[in-house]
Parts: C-alpha cells; structure tokens; sequence
C-alpha cells in the first residue's frame, strides 16, 4: 500500500469535509472536486448528494485518523 488515508478534512472543510478529503487524497486542489460535485448535483449526473452524505457518514474524520 502506499500509506494514503481518505479522510474527511478538518482543517480544510466547508460543510462536512469530504471534498477536501477527496482532494487531500488525491493530492489536487480541494476547489475542483467541489466545482465537480456541484456540477453533479445541478445537472443529475448521478444523485451527488445523496453520495455526500453517504460518504460525511462513512468517512471517517481527520481526527479519528491520527
């Protein structure tokens, strides 16, 4: 394995953190994962938010990490 952790983002978090998590992850700018998952959730690509919440709760925070 390479050591990298999904997360949700304490530090860098606007509702729940999962996309700055995503992007920590990732290692990209938290900026575009949001950007992509608005544009998802305003143009039904798949139900975005459902998939948020889903993942706010499965995620496991930054704290429960370390």
């Amino acid at each position: 394995m390479n050591g990298k952790k999904l997360y949700r983002s304490e530090s860098n978090r606007m509702l729940c953190g999962v996309c700055a998590g995503i992007a920590e992850y990732f290692d990209i700018d938290p900026t575009l994962i949001r950007l992509l998952w608005a544009f998802c959730c305003c143009f039904g690509v798949f139900p975005a938010v459902i998939a948020y919440i889903i993942a706010a709760v499965i995620v496991p925070s930054e704290s429960a990490v370390q």
